[in-house]
């Protein structure tokens, strides 16, 4: 039986790393890491580790544009 349930990430963003938290629809926690603040390690990372992600959420602040 697959798993249907949406999977969610939220992303805190500091100046060397982003600690990246994945949660299913029912707030199980999937994975968590920290990796380097850089666009494609993020996305690499969450490529691998999360399919059928639905919704990706950021930690507003200064570095958050």
């Amino acid at each position: 039986m697959e798993d249907s349930m949406g999977m969610f990430a939220a992303l805190d963003v500091s100046q060397e790393e982003t600690a990246i938290c994945v949660v299913r629809e029912d707030g199980a926690q999937v994975a968590e890491a920290k990796v380097p603040t850089c666009p494609h390690a993020i996305a690499t990372w969450l490529a691998e580790r999360t399919e059928g992600l639905e919704r990706v959420g950021m930690e507003t602040g200064p570095l958050a544009v």
